[in-house]
């Protein structure tokens, strides 16, 4: 198996993030296979949706939604309403795994892998890329 840690700037404010271009890269030529994308923290996830439509925008609406940032969580630590944002991999789990076929990702056509993080806490995330070839 393969594997690469990447760092992404994600910002002070709720993202999503496009990493589908650094996936990408990591698998440029490698055959048939499995890549796994893992987000080693508490506070993100990685989603598989569109983006630059306002889909990206809309899910961290229903995450808002759904997720609050008020004061009913009893993980207090950080900003106001940072308990959110550790409950937030039960619904964007922090993996995804995905084709890969002649060295390409095999994803629809609109599909992009994005890094969830709702959490300014940390304005810097990490993602590692695993590639296991078929």
């Amino acid at each position: 198996m393969r594997s690469e840690l990447i760092t992404v700037r994600t910002g002070s404010r709720p993202t999503v993030r496009d990493i589908t271009a650094e996936a990408e890269k990591f698998v440029a030529g490698a055959g048939d296979g499995l890549l796994h994308v893992f987000v080693p923290h508490a506070t993100a996830g990685v989603a598989i949706i569109e983006t630059g439509a306002g889909s990206d925008d809309d899910l961290l609406t229903a995450l808002d939604a759904v997720l609050p940032t008020d004061g009913r969580w009893r993980h207090r630590h950080g900003s106001p309403g940072h308990g959110r944002d550790h409950v937030l991999p039960a619904f964007v789990a922090p993996y995804a795994t995905l084709p890969v076929l002649g060295g390409r990702l095999a994803l629809g056509t609109w599909q992009s892998i994005c890094l969830v993080d709702t959490n300014g806490d940390n304005p810097t995330r990490q993602v590692r890329f695993s590639f296991l070839s078929g």
